[in-house]
């Protein structure tokens, strides 16, 4: 698969527990590694964003709007932040997420296409232009 974009793609890093049974020494190692492997994609001009997510937000739902405490995904589902990567192929994303100093560890990394319209507004204008045809 190699599918192509001009909008980049975000790795998303799932798993929060990847420092369980780490000793500090292990885990300050783990964290400058993801820090150097940051940098080095910023330099070459490939990461344009990636921050760590806190652990605590809120969630809103419903058509009233309610608003919750959360999120509330198991640790080894939870996003623990994100890359956002100027590159045009997926599998040059998938080649960078393969890097990932967490993997090792439990961590696991989604890779996803970042589109240039919602899809659904998309195919509303497009029913929209066969309707006016």
């Amino acid at each position: 698969m190699n599918t192509n974009t001009n909008n980049g793609y975000l790795l998303i890093f799932r798993g929060t527990d990847w420092h369980q049974g780490l000793s500090p020494e292990e885990m300050q190692k783990v964290a400058d590694q993801w820090m150097a492997w940051f940098k080095r994609l910023k330099d070459q001009g490939t990461a344009i964003a990636g921050n760590p997510l806190e652990p605590e937000g809120k969630i809103v739902s419903g058509r009233s709007r309610v608003v919750s405490d959360g999120p509330f995904a198991e640790s080894k589902e939870a996003i623990g932040g994100y890359f956002l990567l100027k590159v045009n192929l997926l599998d040059e994303a998938v080649a960078i997420a393969q890097e990932c100093p967490g993997l090792p560890y439990g961590s696991k990394v989604e890779v996803r296409p970042v589109a240039a319209i919602c899809p659904l507004a998309q195919e509303q204008a497009g029913e929209a232009a066969l309707a006016h045809a």
